[in-house]
């Protein structure tokens, strides 16, 4: 017996139901004045660090937080509260992604009108995340130069879902011969007009171009509704 049909509807209305949790998710951090920015990429691609080094030169200024997804550990979170920001781990066991569920009840306890900035890295993943709507009003993906220039091309979902790429370890890429023009293009064509960002949380290089990207978003209170992340039309398409 076919169960695709079956298979296809359970995951139609589980996108369904995530996107109606998420729109509320939005709705709540609009109406307590937060900023939420989410961070999607493969494992190894400098997230953590990059937050890390943001969360630490933010909160000199910002009341600034983190939501960190992973399978197992809590090493990331770990890592996230040197810089003094309360920061949660959320573990997912074998969900290669982060949902709007999960950070519904990972919000417990925080009352979201003392902050200005929440960051939620989802789990190192390039596929399952670009279906998922979390509530956010600006989603990055992060590419390091490790992994070759035709990463946007070989994932076109999550750049077109997300607002914002950019591109880590560029102390890096002459190492790895990377070639930064290349990438730059295939990101373009995948979503033309998409902002690019480059940086090397070791070095430095970049992160003025990136702390000033985060907080012009604080400090815009006026900015109207961000639009939603869902990508389930287009999930179900491919």
């Amino acid at each position: 017996m076919n169960t695709t049909p079956r298979l296809v509807e359970v995951r139609r209305n589980a996108l369904k139901q995530n996107d109606a949790l998420a729109r509320a998710l939005r709705d709540r951090f609009r109406k307590a004045g937060v900023r939420v920015i989410s961070l999607v990429s493969s494992p190894g691609a400098g997230k953590t660090t990059l937050l890390e080094k943001t969360l630490t030169r933010l909160g000199r200024q910002w009341r600034v937080a983190a939501l960190v997804g992973d399978l197992a550990t809590e090493n990331d979170a770990a890592r996230l509260a040197r810089s003094k920001a309360p920061v949660k781990q959320i573990i997912t066991g074998a969900v290669c992604h982060l949902d709007a569920a999960m950070i519904e009840r990972a919000l417990e306890g925080w009352n979201l009108h003392e902050l200005d900035l929440l960051f939620i890295e989802n789990v190192g993943n390039l596929v399952c995340p670009a279906s998922y709507d979390l509530g956010e009003e600006l989603r990055l993906v992060l590419l390091s130069v490790a992994e070759g220039e035709d990463k946007p091309l070989k994932y076109p979902t999550i750049f077109n879902t997300a607002d914002v790429a950019v591109i880590t370890k560029i102390d890096l890429a002459v190492a790895a011969e990377f070639d930064l023009a290349v990438a730059r293009d295939n990101i373009q064509r995948v979503r033309p007009g998409m902002q690019i960002i480059e940086v090397s949380a070791k070095t430095g290089e970049g992160m003025e171009m990136w702390m000033g990207l985060l907080q012009s978003r604080i400090a815009d209170r006026d900015r109207v509704q961000p639009q939603s992340h869902s990508a389930t039309e287009t999930s179900m398409e491919r």
